[in-house]
C-alpha cells in the first residue's frame, strides 16, 4: 500500500521533490547557456534536437550505471511488456516532451517558459483523474491547484501584461510540452507497479535520446563547437538534472498519487524564474515583494493539495 511506504510522509517526499523541482529550475538558464556554448540558433530547431538527444543519452546511461551498481545486477527491460513500456514512456516523456520544449525555450524566454510549464501541473490532475481514473477529482486538489497556479501568474505579472505576446512556437509549444509530461507521470506511476521505477526511467531516456540525436542530424541539425571545458560540463550537469530528477520524482510517483506529488511541480517555476533572473539577467525583480508573495501562494496550494494525505 501507498500509504505505508516512508517516502508517502510529508516530511519526506516533499523536500526530495522540492530538490527535483530545483534541479529542473535550473535547467531553464542552462539550456540557454547551453546554446550558446555550442552556438546553436533560436532558429536552428534540429540541432536543438540534437543537443537535447545528446543530453538525454548521457542520462541514460547515467541513470542504468549507477542503477545497476546500486542494485548489483544489470537494469533492462525484460520482454516484450517491458520493451512495450519503455516505449511508450519514451515518446511522452523524452520524445515529444523535449522536442517540444527545447524549440519552445529558444523562442520564448527562460522566465516566461518557466511560467508556462506550470500547466503541467493541471495536465496531471486532469489526466490522472478524468482520463486514466488512477484517482479522484476533488475540490480540495482543484483549489489547491488553482491557488498555487495563481502564484505563478502573479511572478510573472508587468507593465505588459503577461509577459507580452504569443508565439505557437514558442509559448504554444511549451504548453504542448506541459500536455506531453502530464501523460508520462501518469504513465510511470501505472507502469512502475510491475517494474522497477529506476529501469524504466534509463532506458526510456537512452531510448529516446538515441531517437532525438538520429532524427536531429538526419534531419541536418548539427553541433560544430563544443564551447570548451564548460561545454562539457554544461552538457554533462544537464544530463545530471534528468538522470537525478526524474528518477526521484517517479519514484515518489510511485508511492504517492499524482496530484500530490504534481502540485510540489509548481514550485519549478519559482526556481525557474529567481535561476533565470540570476544567470540570464532576464529580471530585476526576482526578489521582490511580488515574487514572494508568488512563493506564498505556491506553498498554500501545495499545503491546501497534500494536508489530507499525511495520516503517520
Amino acid at each position: 500500500m501507498e500509504n505505508k511506504s516512508k517516502l508517502s510522509k510529508l516530511y519526506i517526499c516533499i523536500p526530495f521533490a522540492l530538490f527535483c523541482c530545483f534541479l529542473w529550475g535550473s535547467a531553464f538558464p542552462s539550456i540557454k547557456v547551453g546554446y550558446k556554448l555550442f552556438d546553436i540558433g533560436a532558429e536552428d530547431s534540429y540541432s536543438q534536437i540534437l543537443f537535447a538527444g545528446i543530453r538525454f543519452f548521457l542520462a541514460g546511461a547515467m541513470v542504468i550505471l549507477v542503477g545497476s551498481l546500486m542494485q548489483k545486477r544489470v537494469l533492462y527491460p525484460k520482454g516484450k511488456t517491458e520493451f512495450g513500456k519503455v516505449a511508450l514512456l519514451s515518446l511522452f516523456q523524452t520524445i515529444l516532451q523535449y522536442t517540444l520544449f527545447y524549440i519552445g525555450l529558444a523562442h520564448t524566454s527562460g522566465v516566461k517558459s518557466s511560467i508556462l510549464i506550470a500547466v503541467n501541473v493541471f495536465f496531471s490532475i486532469l489526466v490522472s483523474t478524468l482520463v486514466f481514473r488512477i484517482e479522484k477529482l476533488t475540490a480540495q486538489k482543484a483549489i489547491g491547484a488553482v491557488v498555487g497556479f495563481v502564484g505563478i501568474v502573479v511572478i510573472n505579472l508587468s507593465a505588459d501584461g503577461f509577459g507580452g505576446g504569443f508565439a505557437f512556437n514558442g509559448e504554444g509549444f511549451m504548453i504542448l510540452s506541459s500536455l506531453a509530461y502530464s501523460v508520462s507521470s501518469v504513465l510511470i506511476k501505472k507502469f512502475s507497479d510491475k517494474s522497477g521505477t529506476v529501469m524504466l526511467s534509463g532506458w526510456q531516456f537512452l531510448f529516446g535520446g538515441a531517437f532525438m540525436m538520429l532524427f536531429g542530424f538526419a534531419a541536418g541539425g548539427r553541433i560544430t563547437q563544443v564551447g570548451g571545458v564548460k561545454g562539457v560540463l554544461m552538457i554533462l550537469y544537464l544530463a545530471f538534472i534528468s538522470a537525478a530528477a526524474y528518477t526521484i520524482w517517479g519514484i515518489l510517483l510511485k508511492h504517492n498519487p499524482v496530484s500530490k506529488i504534481s502540485v510540489i511541480g509548481l514550485m519549478n517555476p519559482v526556481f525557474g524564474v529567481i535561476l533565470s533572473a540570476i544567470f540570464l539577467g532576464e529580471t530585476a525583480e526576482a526578489f521582490s515583494l511580488k515574487n514572494l508573495l508568488a512563493l506564498l501562494l505556491v506553498c498554500v496550494g501545495i499545503v491546501v493539495v497534500n494536508i489530507k494525505f499525511d495520516k503517520s
